[in-house]
């Protein structure tokens, strides 16, 4: 009778001891609160959208980042008055960026962080040009103005710093997002050094094209990392991340892209494909990371 109580006595202390084994893994895991991140290129006003429109879109896009509780958004395409339309509509989030042109002229490259997780600390504009300090300069065969947004944050749960690069590549000269690609690589490793930094954008480039090449190639110590290719849970969602208001994307190969540096663990990766009546919020799918720093 004494040795069946004593082990008794012992599986119950190994069922304890389990239990506070998982209990402690549990804590950790939830004391290291993830970021969600998204990617947006939101398309500009343009009135010969009809249907498709800003007006008829407003309110999707920040449906989107509402639902999706996205702690930071990297927005392409933005013009002025979509940034002031989005933060009527997202009373929590503040921006930060400028026109690509200067001020308030030309499409954003802004971010979008939501102030009750996220504090900010610096940011600025580059333009993605042999004088990316000069502004509205355009880079090699563009055929526009390009411009990399950037801010340094604290995170208010876990009190870790990080940075945030928000990117969109010309869509015409291939020097210049193959340039651009180098560039990125440079003023990320310059601004944000060893810290953990996270790059969204438009790259208008798939995985096979020279400037995504650039950003992730291994051999190259200033490389960034796709979410995608290191997601703990597989990609959810479309592969394409251009739709074009259609039914479906437009082809099978992503072109906005969310990259890590300097550690950082993706959990998930998604592209969000949601539809309203059949109508679409932009002409791009947004795409999400949820990431532990």
């Amino acid at each position: 009778m004494g040795d069946r109580t004593a082990k008794n006595r012992r599986m119950h202390m190994k069922k304890m001891f389990a239990l506070l084994t998982a209990l402690i893994i549990s804590g950790l895991v939830i004391a290291q609160d993830y970021l969600n991140v998204m990617t947006f290129n939101i398309r500009y006003n343009n009135p010969g959208d009809s249907a498709n429109a800003w007006p008829h879109r407003k309110d999707l896009v920040a449906s989107q980042i509402l639902f999706h509780q996205a702690h930071i958004v990297g927005l392409q395409e933005a013009l002025h008055g979509q940034i002031t339309d989005l933060q009527q509509r997202l009373p929590q989030y503040k921006n930060l960026g400028v026109g690509r042109d200067g001020g308030e002229k030309g499409e954003y490259s802004a971010i979008f962080y939501d102030t009750t997780r996220l504090q900010l600390i610096d940011g600025q504009t580059f333009w993605l040009s042999q004088t990316p300090d000069v502004v509205a300069s355009v880079g090699w065969d563009a055929a526009l103005t390009r411009i990399v947004t950037w801010a340094k944050f604290r995170d208010r749960k876990t009190k870790k710093t990080f940075y945030h690069f928000n990117t969109h590549f010309d869509h015409r000269g291939p020097n210049a997002r193959r340039e651009s690609a180098r560039l990125l690589l440079e003023q990320v490793q310059k601004i944000a050094g060893k810290t953990v930094s996270i790059t969204t954008g438009d790259f208008n480039s798939r995985p096979h094209d020279e400037p995504i090449k650039v950003i992730v190639d291994a051999n190259n110590p200033l490389h960034l990392t796709d979410c995608k290719a290191v997601s703990a849970q597989p990609h959810y969602g479309p592969t394409g991340t251009f739709n074009g208001f259609r039914s479906k994307e437009v082809d099978d190969f992503p072109i906005d892209y969310i990259f890590i540096k300097n550690g950082g663990k993706v959990l998930q990766h998604a592209t969000l494909s949601q539809t309203w009546g059949g109508r679409f919020s932009s002409d791009h799918f947004p795409v999400f990371a949820r990431i532990i720093l």
